[in-house]
């Protein structure tokens, strides 16, 4: 029986959450693991809240991840971190993208926008290892930013648990196959990500 393993992964619409889901279910099916994606969106505009819960394993049922039950958490947005925290079992990765997009609230000065250092701090109480990435880490591929969803992609694979269910190869075969558009660019911007060496904060 293949290893069991969720990971629970949220952001914004737009930031490619989605994307990252399904490549990793359609890895999983190339190499014949049971794997369940369920995607959940907010609002259907550009910004509205994404999850993506992904659950590895043929006794992995259900289309919820337990509170303190994902051996992977990934958040591409700042705040939304703060949602998805409690779901880290203790010793999971965490990875954030630090990516700030600030609400009509926090422009209005109805709410504010979390800092850093205390979105870190809940992290690391819930016990995971934190690692922490942001557009300044994205390099430039064919005169055009990496899309960050790829780059994270490939950071997953090099630096947390991630690494111990996919290669590389693996990744940039389902790409091939699933993702052909813009394919030349999706491929660098995994393995820039694949070469950024983090340590857990």
């Amino acid at each position: 029986m293949q290893k069991q393993y969720d990971i629970y992964i949220v952001g914004l619409g737009g930031q490619g959450v989605l994307t990252i889901g399904d490549l990793l279910a359609q890895a999983g099916l190339a190499k014949d693991i049971p794997v369940n994606f369920y995607p959940r969106k907010g609002m259907s505009q550009r910004g509205g809240f994404v999850q993506g819960q992904l659950r590895f394993g043929s006794s992995n049922v259900g289309a919820s991840i337990p509170r303190k039950g994902a051996d992977l958490v990934v958040s591409m947005e700042r705040s939304e971190a703060l949602k998805c925290a409690g779901y880290c079992k203790p010793g999971c990765d965490f990875l954030l993208y630090d990516d700030v997009w600030v609400t009509t609230d926090v422009i209005a000065k109805r709410e504010k926008y979390p800092e850093l250092d205390d979105v870190k701090a809940e992290i690391k109480t819930a016990g995971a290892n934190l690692y922490c990435l942001s557009s300044e880490h994205l390099p430039v591929v064919n005169g055009v930013p990496a899309r960050a969803n790829m780059f994270i992609l490939g950071a997953l694979l090099s630096n947390t648990s991630l690494k111990e269910l996919f290669t590389l190869d693996e990744i940039i075969s389902a790409l091939q196959n699933f993702m052909p558009k813009n394919l030349e660019s999706n491929i660098a911007a995994v393995k820039a990500g694949y070469e950024c060496a983090l340590k857990a904060e």
